[in-house]
């Protein structure tokens, strides 16, 4: 363990009790030092059309080491994530596992055939197939061929209604959905819901590249009008799959000399993709499907579900809720955190239709989630109203955030034992995550736990800092509306400046308090 996330892990020190609310109010800061640089900083020319909004408060003394616009709200891109952990590691137990589940209509009968459909319903894991050393896939079709079905007469449904929501989160711009990261949330997701395609050249002049997607049963329908270009030695490929087109379009130039161009595509139905790689596991394990295969969203009804002699056959699982936070925030992972807000509405629909207190009014499973975050974040002394959220990512413009409203999270979490899932998945800064390659070799490598945020002319970061002198900060930096001018650093670099500041922050009162590092207890 880190020497920071030993000091994470203490205890909570009385003045840092009531840290909550101090942190929502605008002291004078302690140590002008460090005030006068950050004004400065920010003051400089190339930040005059910009907005910033900056919180920092000490974990050990519970007050407020500096502020500026820190009650004004900006957009956190995937700082907003910070929310979502929060929530999700609130509502679910850290060791919580999400189910994958196959389901049958029938027995089999003592012939080996089925004489009705077999259902794949999923529950939002988003980790489904990323670990390559076990098939989920093979792990069900052996159970199924266990059971003595050896013939399904029906179809191979795909189930992802769990999610009653749009496959993509309010405010998510269309640019973004056929990438990687604007993949689409879903109930049952496989791969991430990602495919990759790799692009080579032909071996002649004129003729078509060759499109290679791995897995191969993911591949979209593709239109490729790729040609190899002998006469230029910089390729130009576009990949184009239209809002509400399943189609891709691969179309430009890739030199003939080029090595393979590798991509990553969202893709479009990731609940069929999954039910399709079953059908292939089926195979392998002698089991044949004669239906078809079919995927069922909200707001479809999967009308196989509502059958009384619906049968278990197995579950696979997820890695606990702990782990899928942590793979969430360290490397940024959008579908995750979606899918994690969305659990947390359809968690709190099925208590309702338990307790019979459900409303006849129609609520998504997106606006359930959102809802239950504004509960959450009042019942530990922040006003929703600091706090806008609208996906669980933090991919929607129309978020907004103040600094303090994320430096009041970071204090509630930033001293018990029960918060240390929420700790750690922070990435570190120069050692792992979305912060693998910053503030390598500074002062700061070892001593900064923080979750990034990255938009076009929108930038953020926020977590926790262990300075010099050993005392823990949590902080929220926020930078919107900002073009860096030719010749200037990346926007990154410019909130990892003032990190820096915050590690060399050593304030006397402060300093001449602070325990040894041995002398602090280390849970």
């Amino acid at each position: 363990m880190s020497r920071f996330a030993s000091f994470l892990c203490v205890a909570v020190l009385p003045a840092v009790l009531a840290a909550g609310t101090a942190a929502a109010q605008v002291e004078t800061p302690i140590d002008r030092g460090v005030d006068a640089r950050i004004e400065r900083f920010i003051a400089e020319p190339r930040f005059a059309s910009a907005a910033w909004s900056i919180a920092v408060v000490s974990l050990d003394s519970g007050k407020t080491i500096y502020a500026h616009d820190a009650d004004k709200l900006l957009t956190p891109a995937s700082t907003a994530k910070l929310f979502t952990a929060a929530l999700a590691l609130e509502v679910f137990a850290d060791d919580h596992r999400v189910a994958t589940t196959l389901f049958a209509t029938a027995r089999p009968s003592r012939d080996g055939e089925l004489r009705g459909d077999i259902v794949l319903v999923g529950y939002g894991d988003p980790s489904l197939g990323l670990d390559k050393r076990v098939s989920w896939a093979d792990t069900l079709a052996i159970e199924l061929r266990k059971s003595g079905v050896t013939h399904v007469r029906g179809d191979l449904i795909a189930d992802a209604t769990w999610f009653a929501a749009p496959r993509y989160g309010n405010g998510w711009e269309a640019a973004d959905l056929q990438t990687w990261f604007g993949a689409p949330a879903s109930a049952l997701s496989v791969d991430e819901n990602v495919v990759r395609v790799a692009i080579t050249p032909a071996a002649q002049p004129g003729a078509k590249a060759r499109l290679v997607f791995d897995p191969p049963t993911s591949a979209p329908a593709t239109v490729n009008a790729i040609r190899t270009d002998a006469s230029r030695a910089i390729s130009d490929v576009s990949l184009i799959r239209r809002p509400g087109e399943s189609v891709l379009h691969a179309f430009g130039t890739i030199a003939r000399d080029a090595g393979a161009q590798t991509y990553r595509i969202a893709l479009d139905d990731p609940a069929r993709i999954a039910a399709e790689q079953l059908r292939a596991a089926l195979l392998r394990q002698g089991v044949t499907v004669a239906g078809n295969t079919r995927s069922v969203y909200w707001p479809e009804v999967d009308e196989a579900l509502g059958k009384e002699k619906l049968e278990r056959v197995a579950t696979v699982w997820s890695p606990t809720i702990a782990e899928l936070v942590m793979r969430g925030m360290k490397i940024s992972q959008n579908l995750y955190m979606h899918n994690l807000l969305l659990m947390v509405g359809a968690n709190a629909r099925s208590n309702e239709l338990a307790a019979g207190t459900d409303s006849a009014r129609f609520r998504s499973s997106e606006w359930r989630g959102i809802d239950a975050l504004r509960l959450y974040l009042s019942s530990i002394g922040i006003s929703p109203d600091h706090a806008l959220i609208e996906d669980g990512a933090g991919l929607s413009r129309r978020n907004l955030v103040s600094a303090n409203a994320m430096v009041q999270l970071l204090v509630h979490h930033g001293s018990a034992a029960e918060h240390s899932a929420f700790r750690k998945s922070l990435p570190e800064a120069g050692v792992d995550g979305s912060l693998t390659g910053r503030l390598r070799g500074s002062n700061a490598q070892g001593r900064v736990h923080a979750k990034t945020g990255s938009m076009r002319f929108t930038y953020s970061l926020a977590g926790y800092v262990l300075t010099q002198a050993n005392e823990r900060l949590a902080f929220a930096i926020l930078l919107n509306n900002y073009d860096a001018p030719a010749g200037s650093a990346r926007a990154s670099a410019e909130l990892d400046a003032i990190t820096l500041m915050l590690v060399d922050h050593a304030p006397a009162a402060v300093v001449s308090e602070s325990k040894p590092v041995d002398a602090i207890d280390r849970r």
